[in-house]
């Protein structure tokens, strides 16, 4: 006996019962991102292996353990599922020489792939809104994509959502902070756990955001990064910092701030919520002067942040934010055969008026199609027997007033319903 079928662990079905939540939201981040200026860019959801070795880092956990790769079983390409948009994005954008009319704002949106373990907001599968601009040098940038994101918040109503940023400086202040940090790490070998070890030649800024509590006493001792900042990344996060304030958004500098992947420099910031528990944050991102560059592209500098979106579900959901799905318009119950024959007409017509039609399938009694228009939400039941057909006439029965039903010629009928729907 064969067993049933299931989704994979931690890639998730979206029900119809629970899509409006995600329709709703996708596009009120649609309508955020236009009235910013953005524009949206679509990339594969497959890339090359060696794309996000170069852009995130050989050393990161993301890579080393993370990623869905596989080998094309036509051609021998190393081929992986996107973990993360920004690669993705900045490769099109080189690859199609977008910059060559200047600067852009860009944002995209959909699935990403991680192979972790799931639990409540982490998953396998999970989606992202990402927004890059590439080309621009100035801080005044990183303070745009902060600002933005507190506009969206406002606009969501998102409650309990706090701003940390910090400044990585460039790459020659994050080696120098490196060996000082490894050094600090050694000196206390004895507290550093399994994973700490393991990275601590590979990536030891990663270490700061261990959460193993007998470690915090110690990390929190640690050099800060910032000590080693020069005068130009200085200057730079002092004005992200101004601008951002100067806009009435309150942050907090958190020098244990670094990120995950090997392209960030200068300006990284995090939103993070308390409604979420351990998977905190909802929205980060920063800059990555270097990335265009390391992929293959001419230098420029670039910045962008990306958000989560069942994370960002999760927070309007504990917010009690309810959602509304939409019903349709119209359930359209027909008796008898000339009147099952002309229904296929009927809605068309309603459709064309703009209206939202089911027309029923499968038979049966007009008490049980009428059962059916109830259940269905609909706002109006639309009934027809022949007798409407012959008289060219439509019944119309409210199904969420107490309103009495009544008969009309056709095009009264569409009349009524449309001048209802936009109510």
């Amino acid at each position: 006996m064969s067993t049933t079928i299931q989704a994979i662990r931690g890639m998730n079905d979206i029900l119809p019962e629970t899509i409006h939540r995600w329709q709703q939201l996708e596009a009120n981040l649609q309508d955020w991102l236009a009235a910013w200026g953005y524009r949206e860019i679509r990339t594969p959801i497959v890339e090359q292996v060696s794309l996000f070795k170069r852009a995130i880092g050989e050393v990161t956990d993301i890579v080393e353990k993370e990623m869905y790769a596989f080998q094309d079983s036509l051609n021998g390409e190393f081929l992986a599922l996107r973990p993360e948009g920004t690669a993705a994005c900045v490769r099109a954008v080189i690859q199609h020489n977008l910059l060559y009319n200047g600067p852009q704002r860009l944002w995209y949106a959909g699935p990403m792939f991680r192979h972790e373990r799931p639990q409540k907001g982490r998953y396998r599968q999970f989606h992202q809104f990402g927004v890059e601009s590439l080309g621009y040098a100035d801080p005044d940038m990183d303070a745009e994509h902060i600002v933005m994101t507190a506009d969206l918040w406002q606009r969501l109503q998102l409650p309990g959502i706090q701003l940390e940023i910090n400044s990585l400086g460039d790459s020659a202040a994050r080696n120098r902070y490196r060996s000082r940090l490894i050094g600090w790490f050694e000196q206390h070998a004895e507290l550093l756990d399994e994973d700490a070890r393991r990275r601590l030649h590979s990536n030891p800024l990663r270490i700061l955001d261990s959460k193993n509590p007998a470690m915090q006493a110690m990390i929190e001792a640690a050099p800060k990064l910032a000590d080693d900042l020069d005068e130009q990344a200085l200057a730079h996060f002092e004005t992200v910092q101004k601008i951002t304030a100067s806009q009435g958004v309150q942050f907090r500098i958190n020098p244990r701030l670094v990120r995950g992947l090997d392209y960030y420099n200068y300006t990284v910031f995090e939103w993070i919520s308390d409604q979420l528990g351990a998977q905190s944050t909802v929205c980060a991102g920063g800059r990555y002067d270097a990335l265009i560059e390391q992929i293959g592209g001419k230098p420029a500098p670039a910045c962008g942040f990306a958000i989560g979106i069942e994370r960002l579900l999760d927070i309007l959901e504990a917010s009690q934010q309810t959602c509304t799905p939409a019903s349709p318009d119209v359930y359209l119950v027909h008796a008898g055969e000339t009147a099952s024959a002309m229904a296929w007409d009927i809605a068309r017509q309603l459709r064309a008026a703009g209206l939202q039609v089911i027309r029923h399938c499968g038979g049966g009694s007009f008490k049980s199609q009428m059962k059916k228009a109830d259940s269905s939400q609909a706002r109006y039941a639309c009934i027809m027997g022949d007798d409407e057909v012959a008289a060219s006439t439509l019944t119309l029965k409210p199904l969420r007033s107490g309103e009495a039903q009544i008969t009309l010629p056709l095009g009264d009928a569409i009349a009524r319903l449309t001048q209802e729907e936009t109510r």
